[in-house]
């Protein structure tokens, strides 16, 4: 009996430090927050009916063929910030490109354009499989083992740096179309994809203006943590881009007459349980895929059946990935399609 007690002493002192960490993990986004505060009349935009759907280019992506980058590249910094290493060049015409290295650069590749193709925003991102860049440091920080004995980076994803101003980091849980059926398919699409790391700070609101005056986008802004395991795993490369992984998760858990239930995404491995702040902040992400609306659910899988099969195709083989790897990625997003839209 004492040792059962000690244990949930253990356990609850383990969830209040978490409860405390996470909060501080938080804090340190608040500044950016309060700085994004988002001013004025400007409308608010997630989503726009793509009534070009069948004709989209996922290979190319958002960006399209004439936006791509173009060797040489000159390094200019490296980027410390998340998780993956990254790092800023600048190509022949001038055009500033974020490099991510590692195990989230081609399964971002994809995600931005499936992303892209239902009418959400997404980063014009493309994959080399051999970047070269003048200027760069015999050894980085981060990512060093990417770089091979010539000094060229095998494996990365270019995102072009925006046009548009970062005003702010949106939230899941309150933002401007919170019940909506829009967020409530990204919701589903993040299922889709397998995109465990729905952290609010991978959100982003830019500003943009055109002839019809200022605009408010609502953006996922960072999607390498997809087609892979449904939560955090103990093995990084298992997590992300990993076709065993994907095609052995669950992808729904539950259905209603009122609303459905998604396997994405999952707690963390208890690998990581010690790992205070992290576990509990990832617990609390788990009704990102729970309680959707099955009227919303049904939407949004309409929208992607109409996706043909050499476009999601397309969209892997702009990542890289082997021919076998495609089919494989390609079977298992068409059965998860085909369950929606049997609902």
């Amino acid at each position: 009996m004492f040792k059962n007690k000690q244990v949930i002493l253990l356990f609850l002192a383990v969830v209040v430090l978490g409860v405390s960490g996470a909060e501080t993990a938080n804090a340190r986004h608040a500044g950016l927050r309060a700085k994004g505060h988002i001013a004025g009349n400007a409308p608010a935009v997630l989503w726009r009916k793509p009534v070009d759907i069948a004709s989209r280019d996922l290979f190319y992506g958002p960006g399209g063929q004439e936006h791509q980058p173009h060797e040489p590249y000159t390094f200019l910094k490296e980027d410390l910030d998340g998780t993956s290493p990254k790092f800023d060049v600048e190509d022949r015409d001038g055009v500033k490109w974020k490099v991510k290295l590692g195990e989230e650069a081609r399964p971002e590749i994809v995600a931005s354009r499936l992303v892209w193709a239902v009418g959400y925003f997404a980063s014009e991102d493309y994959f080399l499989a051999t970047l070269r860049a003048g200027d760069l440091p015999a050894h980085l920080h981060r990512g060093q083992n990417f770089v091979t004995p010539d000094g060229s980076v095998r494996n990365v994803r270019l995102k072009r740096e925006a046009s548009e101003k970062k005003i702010a980091i949106w939230r899941w849980r309150r933002n401007p179309f919170t019940g909506t059926r829009e967020l409530n398919g990204l919701r589903v699409v993040m299922a889709l994809i397998n995109n465990w790391d729905l952290k609010d700070v991978n959100n982003v609101v830019y500003e943009q203006k055109d002839e019809a005056g200022p605009k408010h986008i609502y953006e996922v802004n960072d999607l390498g943590a997809s087609f892979g395991t449904t939560g955090r795993s103990w093995s990084r490369v298992k997590s992300k881009g990993n076709l065993h992984a994907y095609r052995h998760s669950s992808f729904i858990s539950k259905v209603t007459p009122i609303y459905v239930n998604f396997r994405v995404p999952t707690r963390p491995a208890f690998i990581h349980f010690f790992e205070v702040p992290e576990f509990v902040s990832r617990l609390r992400m788990r009704w990102i895929g729970r309680h959707i609306p099955r009227a919303d659910v049904l939407w949004i899988g309409g929208i992607l059946a109409r996706l043909s099969p050499d476009q999601v195709r397309a969209a892997f083989l702009a990542a890289g990935y082997s021919a076998d790897e495609v089919e494989g990625f390609l079977k298992v997003i068409e059965v998860r399609i085909a369950e929606l839209n049997q609902l």
